[in-house]
């Protein structure tokens, strides 16, 4: 029932549906010590509960129940190392609480327990090099290693750690040629390489990366279009071939790849105007392509497709005035079309727009004193518009 709940969105539900079987779970577990399975439930139950709680954005509570469930595993595994079972429930262990301290800013103490997770799943797949889902375990592991590397600025060792999960994905899709998770794995991890590659001044491979993901991308979204992941999967490779287009000065290029991206996401945001991830989705494209337009000089073009992509966040911040991510993303329309209007000499357009972005700016930052980000925000918009003030009166 939890399961159903969360899947639903319904994280309340799901968590006193989660702590129901918990307490039964540890009852059980309570009554009889020595017997592994119900130790075992247990664990999972934990795992459960924080998986609700992170969603829901409790990181503690999420770290606390991910914390014992692990407990539980660690005696597991130490009762018996060679349990393959419990040895993987382990690292998975090791995976959740990683991922908790990642989102609550901890990288070092996320690195430390993404190596004993991949610790654990190197011993396993060395073990039995036939075991697909060990290997991919194992390419998972240096995924999430290179990630909170490169969040941590270490390009190089994201590098490292993305490549040596990429080695083991290619030789799992050479494998199985038609096992599309496989395949997927392998598009993300060319992603992953173009993106460090792009982050330490390298286009040309960042480039030939996305373009090797984006060929599996391609390929599985022609496979079943009406797979809406793959559809989406494929968008967001245009993007990123889109991005590396635009650094390296190629405009055009950079349009037809994220044209090609917003058609997708048309389609998708079409099919179901309630999702309002693809809605997100689709006002980027437009913002992308109205980036490249400016560029280009044609602050004409630039403007409409900014203003298209302002319509879909106005309706998604009126939808939800709560979601500080929309609300910000509204604020990045604004200052847009105050640029192109700045540039056409529209002073009074560009004072207006800054004025709305002002007022988001002043609610998101007094919502959060702490968030420099938002802080920052707010000095921009403060300054912008006293400049344009006085360009309004010295033009008078």
């Amino acid at each position: 029932i939890g399961d159903v709940l969360q899947a639903q969105g319904d994280g309340a539900g799901a968590e006193r549906a989660y702590r129901d079987g918990l307490s039964i779970a540890e009852r059980l577990a309570a009554s009889d010590p020595t017997n592994a399975g119900w130790q075992r439930d247990l664990s999972v139950s934990w795992d459960k509960i924080g998986n609700v709680l992170q969603v829901q954005g409790d990181g503690a509570g999420a770290e606390r129940a991910y914390r014992d469930g692990f407990a539980i595993r660690e005696r597991l595994a130490a009762l018996d190392p060679t349990n393959a079972e419990w040895q993987r429930d382990l690292s998975l262990s090791w995976n959740k609480i990683g991922d908790v301290l990642k989102a609550q800013g901890d990288g070092a103490g996320a690195e430390r327990a993404y190596r004993d997770g991949l610790a654990i799943r190197e011993r396993l797949a060395a073990s039995d090099p036939t075991n697909a889902e060990w290997q991919r375990d194992l390419s998972i592991s240096w995924e999430k290693i290179g990630n909170v590397l490169q969040a941590q600025g270490d390009g190089a060792g994201a590098e490292r750690a993305y490549r040596d999960g990429l080695a083991i994905r290619e030789r799992l899709a050479a494998l199985d040629p038609t096992n599309a998770e496989w395949q997927r794995d392998l598009s993300v991890s060319w992603n992953k390489i173009g993106d460090v590659l792009e982050s330490q001044g390298d286009g040309a491979g960042a480039e030939r990366a996305y373009r090797d993901g984006l060929s599996i991308a391609e390929r599985l979204a022609a496979s079943d279009p009406t797979n809406a992941g793959w559809q989406r999967d494929l968008s967001v490779s245009w993007d990123k071939v889109g991005n590396v287009l635009q650094a390296q000065g190629d405009g055009a290029g950079a349009e037809r790849a994220y044209l090609d991206g917003l058609a997708i996401r048309e389609r998708l945001a079409a099919s179901d105007p309630t999702n309002a991830g693809w809605q997100r989705d689709l006002s980027v494209s437009w913002n992308k392509i109205g980036n490249v337009l400016q560029a280009q000089g044609d602050g004409a073009g630039a403007e409409r497709a900014y203003l298209d992509g302002l319509a879909i966040r106005e309706r998604l911040a009126a939808s939800d005035p709560t979601n500080a991510g929309w609300q910000r993303d509204l604020s990045v329309s604004y200052t847009r079309l105050a640029t192109i209007a700045l540039v056409a000499g529209d002073l009074s357009s560009a004072l207006a727009h800054l004025k709305a972005n002002l007022a988001i700016a002043q609610r998101l930052a007094a919502l959060d004193p702490t968030n420099a980000e938002w802080q920052a925000d707010l000095e921009t918009s403060k300054k912008s518009i006293a400049m344009v003030r006085a360009e309004i009166e010295a033009a008078a």
